[in-house]
């Protein structure tokens, strides 16, 4: 692994390297850790007055975060960097810019007359502060893999080489001890983002054998969107990957708002499903799907000025008890729902198109939630696998 140069005499930061190897091993979140590393270093005598951890992490909406400790506070701030912060002044030429492009080490002495030193926003937002000295370093985790550590203080002169020597010494040990930590986390964003965070949190429990699971009694919601073949086949692919992710959004969020799961994308379609655990399940479900709509008009309004046919979509709902769990083969798994209420939710999603309604309930779910909202009974109809033909109704709100 590769560190800014040191040496093993001892330094004042003996202690928090002693206390970073054996004493963190019960902290699950590396900003704890960084903020307790902050104070310790300066009850050791090291003049901190600010630090900041960068680490890149792998999340589909944000590049990276950034962990910030100034003097006083007993818990790190957290904030996360967007994709697009590459192209932005807050960036182009600053610590992290100049790690990025290979640099071992960013060192600006504050105290100096500004205009001999770097030019970046940050330096004088520093200066602005009271700091006299800052120092950045590549934190190296596997691979070659790099993240970025500042230090900065307002001792008069700055850091002196004792104080370096220190803070140097403290990097290879919080590499390995923040390595962990965010892959750990890693491992769970990456599970909430292709399962959802309920699996997510079952999976990394330990439920990963084929065929073990549980009944969870549940409202599921199974959507589509209409004529995506014609319109995949029509549209320049790269259209038809936002045209999805738009409507993706637009369904989405209002379900996770409302407490429900999103347990995968099918193609140009989504299966949901609310726990019954929750009392107010159906009714959480219907309000997703009121605001869901509100987005898909929004959407199509915007996609109309750009001269894109608007979008529908069928939804079918029904309740009942559905088989969570690990199914697949012995070496690729899926952490689904099975079970005849699912199938009945798909063929209600079906027979939306043959009714002319866009969302359908059955009466199971309609007796939970009819006395809350206003619902449309369309009779009963036959449906593909069961014998006797359903009750439905559709939501219109």
């Amino acid at each position: 692994m590769n560190v800014p140069s040191g040496n093993n005499a001892p330094t004042l930061s003996d202690g928090v390297v002693d206390w970073l190897t054996n004493g963190t091993s019960d902290e699950r979140f590396i900003d704890n850790i960084f903020a307790q590393m902050c104070i310790r270093l300066q009850q050791a005598g090291i003049p901190l007055k600010r630090a900041t951890l960068h680490v890149r992490i792998q999340h589909p909406q944000w590049l990276g975060a950034r962990i910030m400790w100034s003097d006083g506070m007993h818990e790190a701030e957290i904030s996360r960097i967007d994709f697009d912060v590459q192209g932005r002044s807050e960036y182009i030429g600053s610590p992290a810019n100049e790690m990025v492009d290979g640099a071992s080490e960013v060192r600006e002495n504050l105290e100096r007359d500004p205009a001999l030193g770097r030019k970046h926003a940050l330096y004088a937002e520093m200066r602005a502060a009271g700091l006299t000295d800052y120092v950045a370093w590549p934190l190296y985790h596997t691979l070659g893999k790099r993240h970025l550590i500042t230090f900065a203080t307002d001792r008069r002169g700055g850091f002196d080489d004792s104080h370096i020597a220190a803070l140097k010494k403290v990097l290879p040990v919080l590499a390995l001890v923040s390595e962990i930590r965010i892959k750990n986390r890693l491992a769970r964003t990456l599970l909430e983002t292709y399962v959802g965070s309920h699996a997510g949190e079952l999976i990394l429990a330990g439920a990963t054998r084929r065929g073990t699971g549980t009944t969870v009694r549940a409202a599921i919601m199974i959507c589509d969107l209409r004529d995506f073949t014609k319109i995949s086949d029509n549209w320049p692919r790269d259209d038809v990957i936002d045209l999805l992710n738009d409507y993706f959004d637009a369904m989405s969020d209002p379900i996770a708002r409302h407490g429900g799961e999103i347990l995968k994308f099918i193609g140009d379609g989504l299966l949901a499903i609310f726990p019954l655990s929750e009392p107010d399940a159906c009714a959480n479900l219907l309000r997703a799907v009121t605001e869901a709509r509100q987005a898909m008009a929004a959407l199509n309004e915007r996609n109309n000025g750009t001269g894109r046919a608007p979008l529908n979509y069928g939804i079918g709902i029904h309740v009942g008890d559905v088989m969570y769990g690990n199914i697949g083969s012995t070496s690729r798994l899926d952490f689904t729902v099975i079970g005849p209420a699912v199938n009945m939710a798909s063929r209600l999603e079906t027979l939306t198109k043959q009714i002319g309604k866009p969302v359908l309930l059955s009466r199971d779910f309609a007796e939970l939630v009819d006395r809350q909202f206003e619902l449309e009974r369309v009779g009963k109809h036959s449906v593909r696998g069961f014998n006797e033909p359903i009750e439905l109704f559709a939501f219109n709100g």
